[in-house]
């Protein structure tokens, strides 16, 4: 018997099975029937009996397995690794320096960024694509399934869990520092509430650790690995079968509503800060409000950093024109890939520290001492003396025009 397979959309056929119909168990069967061979033209089955007969196939989906990261998303985030290891490590090292910046906070979102950012590079990208034509089986066994989904190998879900762990901390730790500087204003103080830095450490690990665990244990199956993840990179599931966003999937439920809850947070804080800074207390000095001034720019900083990019990612949910969709797409990788780059720039390379060690360094540079080469000569009715040649050290700027002068 020859039978012709079907053609499904964007999937291969993955094996099949030759069966007929048990009106007994009310079931198919393999029972007396076994495959003979298989093309593209057709699928040959050999029966020892003549009853209702059929073929029953399994098909795998043709994934479409994203490109190679290109060269924006390589720089970027390349920037971004450099800035945030120099902000972490000036972050530590002049601790001392500023005893009003809360510096746990900081290096908890440059570090969660930092080994995102490095998971992303160097992970994201699935090392075990289905690249190949499925081999169909030779036993005649009846598929398990419509669709066929591979095991779980563990490496891209495991990179996945690491990704979907330290983006949630940073945001996580984000809205922390939005907390810290709300209680510093709000009850005027110079340093953090005593036991914060305890309550911080607890919520800024701990609470993504849950909504990861949960979101594992709800979705992630060993045969089924894609419940959680994607394969054609390993991030969170976020598509249906047909490319739709499905709101049932992890990537909405165990990432952007929590991300939108701390954003919206956020938000709120912000408002709370300029509204809070903008208004003159008599019985604030001059210093103490310019120190308000600058933590309310802090926070804003960052929050500005982290919320803007993933704002715009959030656009992209909505359906687009290609032309505006495209725009925001560009602007959403340039953003979050030099995320660490801005956060670099705000809180290292704009401190007075920093600031006065490049100054100082330009002056030692530009104000060299370099030996200036003078001559005198004295004339007298027409003939000259001996001529007197001397080096003197003086210190120049930006090394001024020699000149030679003539005395009589």
């Amino acid at each position: 018997m020859l039978f012709k397979p079907t053609t499904v959309p964007n999937a291969s056929l993955y094996d099949f099975a030759c069966v007929w119909w048990n009106y007994t168990l009310k079931d198919w069967s393999t029972f007396g029937c076994s495959k003979v061979n298989h093309s593209e033209d057709g699928l040959r089955c050999f029966c020892n009996h003549t009853t209702n007969f059929a073929v029953l196939m399994s098909f795998r989906k043709d994934f479409k397995y994203a490109e190679a990261l290109n060269w924006i998303t390589i720089l970027g985030c390349s920037m971004s690794i450099i800035g945030l290891s120099l902000t972490i490590t000036f972050q530590i090292s002049t601790r001392k320096s500023r005893k009003t910046n809360p510096t746990v906070l900081l290096v908890s979102v440059c570090v969660c960024l930092l080994i995102f950012t490095l998971l992303f590079m160097l992970g994201v990208d699935n090392p075990h694509k289905q690249l190949d034509k499925p081999e169909i089986l030779e036993d005649n066994v009846l598929p398990p399934s419509d669709t066929h989904t591979e095991q779980d190998r563990g490496p891209c879900t495991a990179v996945a869990v690491l990704l979907q762990y330290f983006l949630l901390g940073t945001f996580t730790w984000n809205t922390m520092y939005a907390t810290n500087v709300f209680l510093m204003i709000r009850n005027s103080l110079a340093t953090s509430p005593s036991h914060f830095t305890a309550y911080t450490m607890a919520i800024g690990w701990g609470l993504p650790a849950v909504v990861v665990a949960l979101t594992l244990g709800i979705t992630y199956r060993v045969d089924d690995p894609l419940g959680y993840r994607q394969e054609e990179f390993c991030w969170l599931a976020a598509l249906d079968p047909k490319g739709n966003f499905d709101f049932k999937l992890p990537m909405f439920w165990g990432f952007l509503i929590p991300v939108a809850f701390m954003l919206m947070f956020n938000t709120v804080m912000l408002v709370y800060f300029a509204v809070t800074t903008c208004k003159t207390n008599p019985h604030l000095t001059s210093t103490r409000h310019t120190s308000m001034k600058k933590k309310f720019l802090s926070s804003f900083s960052l929050a500005v950093v982290l919320g803007l990019s993933w704002i715009l990612g959030y656009l992209l949910l909505i359906p687009q024109n290609q032309t505006m969709y495209t725009i925001l797409n560009i602007s959403f990788c340039v953003l979050t890939t030099t995320q660490g780059l801005q956060i670099f720039i705000l809180f290292t390379a704009r401190t007075a520290i920093v600031k006065k060690k490049m100054s100082s360094t330009l002056n030692s540079v530009s104000s060299a001492g370099i030996p200036l080469h003078t001559r005198k000569f004295s004339l007298w009715r027409g003939e000259h003396s001996d001529k007197v040649e001397s080096y003197t050290q003086q210190d120049t700027v930006l090394f001024p025009t020699c000149s030679s002068q003539t005395s009589n």
